[in-house]
């Protein structure tokens, strides 16, 4: 399968999702939301790649921050720039599920999240640009974006190790994640830092 549209051009954002039929994006308050302001959200560039996944797949992402140790980057990261950690249950999912990457007009939205915005918000009604267009293959996407995609079978033991690096990171549906007791994994590394999390 082809690789679509993964990434906005210039002066715009995406909006992923599984549903291609959506004309119009009014604000609301999703049920994994911890805000409670409702909002229509979007991403950029940077943040598009933490989206190639399906909807409720929990998964763990990291990169080398300017804070980032050589150690942690040695230990997690090693020759990649970036990792994205997923169950093995979830691999099947990641290869079967087709996503639409919905276009929007940067204008129209404002930076969310501190202390660096993880996405975009609106709290206006918002029409995409045009009709959503196909992303393809979630996996060859990664491969040609050069992030490497980590299957364990746990994420606990791998993700309370990355909250204690020095890595940019962030979580996200995490509460779909296996319990913690299923398995159990080597350790990663240690250290202090972290960024985002959207259980």
């Amino acid at each position: 399968m082809a690789i679509g549209l993964v990434r906005p051009p210039g002066g715009e954002l995406l909006h992923f999702s599984e549903d291609r039929s959506i004309t119009v994006f009014t604000p609301h308050v999703a049920a994994t939301a911890r805000e409670s302001q409702p909002y229509v959200w979007a991403v950029d560039f940077d943040q598009a790649p933490s989206y190639w996944f399906p909807r409720d797949c929990p998964r763990v992402l990291t990169w080398a921050s300017s804070s980032t140790t050589t150690l942690d980057r040695e230990r997690f990261l090693g020759a990649s720039l970036r990792v994205h950690a997923i169950e093995y249950a979830w691999l099947d999912k990641l290869l079967s599920t087709v996503l639409y990457a919905y276009r929007f007009d940067k204008s129209q939205f404002m930076p969310f999240g501190t202390p660096e915005p993880h996405a975009y918000v609106s709290t206006a009604t918002v029409h995409p640009l045009d009709p959503p267009e196909r992303v393809g293959s979630l996996l060859e996407a990664h491969a040609e974006a050069g992030i490497e995609l980590r299957l364990l079978a746990n994420l606990w033991p791998y993700w309370t190790q990355v909250m204690r690096s020095t890595l940019g990171f962030s979580g996200i549906r995490l509460r779909r994640a296996q319990s913690e007791e299923v398995t159990t994994a080597a350790p990663y590394g240690q250290a202090t830092g972290g960024h985002s999390v959207r259980l």
